[in-house]
């Protein structure tokens, strides 16, 4: 009687690598690397919304054409990496860098945003299950942003049933909230879910597969494999998304209620001009140095127990 091994490839088929594969690059994520992550996602995405404070807002007549993210960014490292840490990175970015160190921070009511644009990555990294399939990377990009922007419309919807706010109407669009916040969601599904979303990252994240995980000392994912960090498809996730959403909207009438904890709203850019910007990059810079400094440490103090 003889005993085969199956061979790589057939375990790549079937998804059920696990490990250690060389030595060096495994299926695991170890506490350096997630932090890596972490860093990696806050830093890129706050980055790419100073970038957005830059561009001038377009519109057309009484439609507001503006982006409100650059979806490809975070999408691209939930993708290649692990969806939960960079859907935990990407949010807080926006709040450090772009909210805090610019002088608009709301404070508690800061909480709803990051809440939800944490369940928006988290779902959408999940849902490419191939890094390599264009149709994936699309869909991911879209629901991204249906998630992010359903969930606010909802919150802002409630905020004027309730009668806690007025509703906000614009001369020339209909006079009503559902029209006025489907028509938001579709500009926002073109211009941040399908223009700087589905476009780039179908592209980017196929490019970079395979190329930057080794960087990291990761193994490049292969399609079947159970994601790092992944969002399960189960009755415990689905209860879990509904809390932090239940969660999202109670930090959210905070605000409707002038209830602004925590504020800091000096606004540096009128006070100083355009060229404060320049501070957030440089504060980004000096987080994302530190962290590959940390992680290179990490790395070479591993393979030194490795070796012993």
């Amino acid at each position: 009687m003889t005993t085969q091994t199956p061979s790589p490839a057939a375990d790549e088929r079937r998804g059920t690598l696990r490990g250690a594969v060389d030595g060096i690059r495994s299926v695991e994520l170890t506490t350096s690397q997630k932090l890596m992550i972490f860093v990696l996602s806050m830093s890129l995405f706050g980055l790419s919304n100073i970038i957005l404070e830059i561009i001038p807002d377009p519109s057309i007549g009484p439609v507001d054409i503006s982006v409100s993210y650059m979806v490809f960014v975070p999408l691209t490292i939930a993708a290649l990496f692990s969806p939960f840490w960079a859907a935990l990175g990407a949010p807080l970015g926006e709040i450090v860098f772009t909210d805090l160190l610019m002088g608009d921070f709301s404070g508690l009511a800061e909480i709803e945003g990051y809440l939800q644009m944490f369940l928006a990555v988290f779902i959408a990294g999940s849902l490419i299950r191939n890094p390599r399939s264009k149709g994936q990377i699309a869909v991911g990009a879209i629901v991204l942003v249906l998630v992010d922007k359903i969930l606010s419309a909802i919150v802002d919807l409630s905020k004027v049933w309730i009668g806690v706010e007025d509703a906000e109407f614009v001369e020339g669009l209909p006079q009503s909230m559902l029209a006025l916040e489907t028509l938001g969601l579709g500009v926002d599904v073109v211009m941040s879910g399908i223009l700087l979303g589905a476009i780039p990252a179908v592209w980017l994240i196929p490019a970079l597969h395979g190329k930057i995980e080794p960087l990291m000392g990761m193994r490049p994912r292969v399609a079947g494999e159970p994601i790092p960090g992944q969002a399960q498809a189960s009755g415990v996730f689905v209860g879990f998304a509904v809390l932090l959403s239940i969660a999202s909207f109670g930090f959210a009438f905070l605000e409707a209620f002038d209830i602004s904890a925590g504020a800091f709203e000096p606004d540096f850019l009128d006070m100083f001009g355009d060229w404060f910007i320049l501070v957030s990059i440089v504060a980004i810079v000096v987080v994302l140095g530190l962290a590959i400094l940390l992680f290179r440490l990490s790395r070479t103090k591993q393979a030194s127990t490795d070796r012993s």
